[in-house]
């Protein structure tokens, strides 16, 4: 499997095949929570707990932009390396909509968590909605249509069971907590986290998780978005300390590939460019857990940017 192969099947994937790839990927994911995880990753409920040894690559939103992933793919080595060392491929969330290659983008992902299943985390984004979250404008649907005609009805019908499965959140204990959108403020313990998909919606943990905001203020207070917070450095302080992590590292929100937040707490990576966001840069990180934690500041700085 090389990334000229994956993008080469992505684009001629037929209705019948997209849905056993779907099917396979929902039996991984599953096997995954029932299971507990791997060796030096154990899964419990939505959280993913990472040992702190080997290679992590992270990649941010990529809204149905196919030529950033397979150029993260391709710049990273990342498929040359997982049989040479320990390395994790994590994704934040947002793989849909917005993009015209939304369902290839969706087929490269999943063949790659389906072939590694250990070495590929898939994280849930606010456009991979849980019930009463939706997001507007939603674009999966249509795009699935728009390549599939009647059959990409039937292929969207296994994604809310598909995003269901996805955690939501990842963390290397003293060192890095990993998620879509923003720190749950009232979260009291690394359970809270866990447990988000499941306490949803009677606490609002995982709609912070998957709609929040860093911001320039003390507190917090309801996002323009609709859903999720605005919060603030003494928020990212509090709840960080309390999960004993040293740095959030986030998307959700467009910017020059990244955008450090909170005196160096708080990390934003972006993973796609061009319409309709405009940004003239996209990255994804390359961190070695193995050494001490660096803060959001550090971080940027050996981000890989294309």
């Amino acid at each position: 499997m090389d990334v000229r192969q994956l993008k080469s099947e992505a684009e001629v994937l037929t209705a019948e095949e997209a849905q056993n790839l779907l099917q396979e990927a929902i039996k991984v994911l599953k096997r995954e929570r029932d299971g507990g995880g791997y060796p030096g990753e154990k899964i419990k409920g939505g959280l993913v707990e990472l040992s702190p040894e080997g290679k992590v690559i992270v990649v941010g939103d990529l809204h149905g932009d196919l030529d950033s992933l397979t150029t993260i793919l391709k710049q990273s080595g990342f498929l040359k390396r997982v049989g040479e060392e320990k390395i994790y491929l994590v994704f934040l969330g947002d793989y849909g909509d917005r993009g015209q290659k939304t369902p290839e983008v969706y087929w490269v992902i999943l063949r790659l968590k389906t072939a590694l299943p250990h070495n590929v985390i898939l994280l849930r984004g606010n456009h991979e909605p849980p019930p009463g979250l939706g997001v507007h404008p939603f674009d999966l649907p249509y795009f699935l249509m728009a390549r599939y005609a009647d059959k990409g009805k039937r292929l969207y019908e296994f994604f809310p069971a598909l995003f269901n499965l996805l955690p939501h959140a990842l963390r290397v204990k003293g060192k890095y907590l990993m998620l879509h959108g923003g720190l749950p403020e009232k979260a009291a313990s690394i359970e809270d986290i866990a447990t988000a998909h499941e306490t949803h919606p009677a606490t609002s943990f995982l709609e912070e998780i998957l709609w929040s905001d860093p911001g320039d203020i003390r507190g917090s207070y309801p996002s323009p978005r609709g859903a999720g917070r605005i919060f603030g450095e003494d928020i990212s302080n509090k709840v960080l300390d309390l999960l004993n992590v040293k740095t959030l590292i986030r998307s959700h929100e467009p910017c020059e590939g990244v955008l450090p937040a909170h005196r160096g707490r708080v990390l934003t990576i972006f993973s796609r460019k061009g319409s309709p966001y405009y940004n003239n840069k996209a990255s994804y990180l390359e961190i070695d857990l193995s050494v001490p934690a660096k803060d959001a500041n550090k971080l940027s700085r050996i981000a890989h940017f294309f």
